[in-house]
């Protein structure tokens, strides 16, 4: 298929166009601004492949997208661009509506335009695939999991402009035809992902011996998944998931924050020793505001349905994550401690 992916430099959306350019040779554009989340970098091993196109544009601009559209014409459209880091959405709230939001809204106008146009042929094989984070369900006390039944609870900015971006989707959907689907994920860990995020920080920071900062008591409750499962699960859903329908995708892998950075010492300890402990880093410092507690996702729905199952199990995953750093320096230097 032809493929238009948004936030292709990105963390999963460059996992995920690596593997649709390098293994499964499916011509793709990216569109991406090139925020500082953004990083031609993390696409240069296929920056070179005849199937791989790069547009750098803002989705918040009608005419561009209409341009990229009607050049590429796309059989499928893999929504991923949005700001993403709840500390900073606490700070830049308005860079995250009109990324999230208005950004959504004006890729699915222009979408939708270019879908009416197409043969009847061409109109049932398109979809829009609207990505999205298991945190606009809210917060979790000590049991439970969200289905794709649990009633929207958004708590911070990020989460407010995702739920958004979910209901414009699925409105385009029901209103207009739009064949529309939408995937919340658990969160991602893996390659290439931005420093600004937990894992990638308490790795660099623990190599370069800076403090690794906790929220609060760590006790705080995420479920983790490797970027390769994400984007094993999305090729799946597109392939075969329904439109007008949402998906779980979550790894049933989770961990306190507190427990998750010692097992990253301890990995650290083993790979990249110090003269003491990595432990002796951790620093608990005060929580941020609107901290949610626990997250954590059922994914009967597309193991039952479609037979998607994670296949990295934490522990190797949370390993190699932490030996790709290690063998990456060229790659996250730049951008540890850089972060706007």
């Amino acid at each position: 298929m032809k493929v238009l992916l948004t936030g292709g430099a990105g963390f999963i959306g460059s996992a995920l166009c690596r593997h649709l350019v390098g293994q499964l040779g499916w011509p793709t554009v990216v569109v991406d601004k090139l925020t500082y989340a953004g990083h031609l970098s993390s696409l240069a091993s296929i920056a070179d492949y005849p199937n791989f196109s790069f547009v750098r544009a803002d989705i918040c601009d009608r005419e561009a997208m209409k341009q990229i559209f009607d050049t590429h014409t796309p059989q499928a459209v893999f929504h991923l661009a949005a700001e993403s880091h709840v500390d900073r959405s606490l700070v830049f709230s308005q860079e995250f509506v009109q990324t999230n939001v208005v950004g959504t809204f004006t890729l699915l106008t222009t979408a939708l335009d270019y879908w009416r146009k197409l043969n009847e042929s061409a109109r049932e094989q398109f979809r829009f695939f609207h990505v999205s984070t298991d945190e606009v369900f809210g917060s979790l006390g000590e049991n439970g999991s969200f289905t794709e039944a649990t009633p929207y609870n958004p708590r911070s900015p990020y989460s407010a402009t995702k739920a958004s971006s979910d209901h414009f989707a699925r409105a385009w959907h029901h209103t207009y035809g739009l064949p529309v689907i939408v995937s919340n994920c658990s969160n991602n860990y893996g390659p290439y992902q931005l420093p600004e995020k937990l894992i990638p920080l308490m790795i660099l920071n623990g190599l370069c011996g800076a403090p690794l900062p906790i929220y609060a008591d760590g006790r705080n409750v995420r479920d983790w998944l490797h970027v390769d499962d994400h984007v094993a699960a999305l090729l799946l859903i597109l392939a075969k998931g329904m439109p007008g329908e949402t998906y779980n995708i979550g790894a049933r892998n989770e961990k306190t924050n507190l427990a998750l950075v010692e097992e990253i010492c301890d990995l650290l300890d083993r790979h990249a020793p110090l003269a003491q402990s990595h432990r002796e880093q951790i620093k608990f410092v005060a929580d941020r505001p609107g901290h949610d507690y626990r997250y954590s996702l059922d994914a009967t729905k597309i193991e039952s349905t479609l037979g998607w199952q994670a296949q990295t199990s934490f522990s190797a995953g949370l390993e190699s994550t932490v030996l790709w750093y290690l063998a990456n320096r060229k790659w996250w230097e730049p951008l540890h401690g850089a972060q706007p």
